[in-house]
């Protein structure tokens, strides 16, 4: 492809995953003065102090800005699809919270996950799972915040209810009856784990997907780091290199997705592991997008 990359989507990325270890305040600056990042994803802080500090340098930085729930559901029993409804209450007013401090933060979308599931509960977990995204997005209205459910695998390591594609149709489609600032955000390091491929998510999903993540996972049943745990590319018996993110970027060209004067946002979740260098992981990651994206027919 002859055009950048930079002319069709907002590239960012995870900053928890990104700089695990790292002090939030000095990752987040370090990402805002390398200009190859046009968005940043952030979570919630560890303390209020944290929060204004990342605040006035993200103001600086012209970045676009996303807040991730996901730690948020992922490091607690809070379930969006909860039966208990006092209990999805209880996740509903954490994430709540959540589009508070993303406003503050001066971020455009919060992301969150459903829950696990039961099959024989399903479709009332369906209905739990679409209260608790209505409730949200009613509240992000008043705040500008764009309300965005991320799909993960059902069966596999998180064992979330949305899930297969044409579930998560089914939700977006209720959604958006009476709440326009709701979409989908879908992982390319999640489809191997969700069993789909990456044309059948797409296709599916097309009128509702706002944003998007590139990554690896390994699903080979006992290799090293099995399931969602965003090894970088390349790492041995991972599902996506660069092969797979040109497949990737071709379908997105195909079905209309570069858009150069509204650009989605497309970030990389990839983490370090033990013995592994953040910045060469960062590195490696941005030489798989260029060398995928040079690959990319005009």
């Amino acid at each position: 492809m002859k055009d950048s990359i930079h002319k069709y989507f907002k590239l960012g990325t995870i900053q928890w995953m990104s700089h695990p270890t790292e002090n939030v305040v000095d990752s987040i600056r370090r990402f805002a003065q390398d200009d190859f990042f046009d968005a940043l994803e952030v979570k919630t802080f560890p303390s209020a102090a944290e929060r204004k500090a990342a605040t006035e340098i993200l103001v600086q930085s012209q970045l676009t800005v996303a807040y991730g729930a996901q730690p948020t559901l992922l490091g607690t029993n809070l379930n969006p699809n909860d039966l208990d409804e006092q209990k999805r209450e209880e996740t509903e007013i954490e994430l709540l919270k959540g589009i508070d401090e993303a406003a503050e933060l001066g971020c455009k979308s919060l992301a969150f996950l459903a829950g696990h599931w039961a099959e024989e509960t399903r479709e009332k977990q369906l209905a739990q799972l679409a209260k608790t995204a209505g409730n949200l997005c009613a509240y992000g209205e008043q705040k500008g915040i764009l309300i965005e459910l991320e799909l993960f695998d059902s069966d596999l390591d998180k064992k979330s209810l949305v899930g297969p594609a044409p579930l998560a149709l089914k939700l977006a489609e209720e959604v958006r009856m009476k709440h326009s600032n709701f979409g989908l955000l879908v992982d390319l390091s999640h489809f191997p784990t969700m069993h789909e491929t990456t044309q059948f998510v797409i296709q599916v999903l097309k009128p509702y997907i706002t944003h998007l993540h590139i990554g690896n996972c390994v699903v080979q049943a006992g290799a090293d780091y099995y399931g969602d745990t965003h090894p970088r590319f390349g790492f041995p018996g991972g599902s996506n290199d660069v092969a797979e993110l040109v497949d990737f970027f071709e379908i997105l060209r195909i079905e209309g997705f570069f858009h150069a004067k509204k650009p989605y946002i497309m970030s990389f979740e990839v983490k370090p592991y033990p013995g592994e260098d953040a910045e060469v992981v960062i590195a490696n990651t941005k030489r798989v997008i260029n060398r995928a994206w040079a690959l990319v027919a005009d």
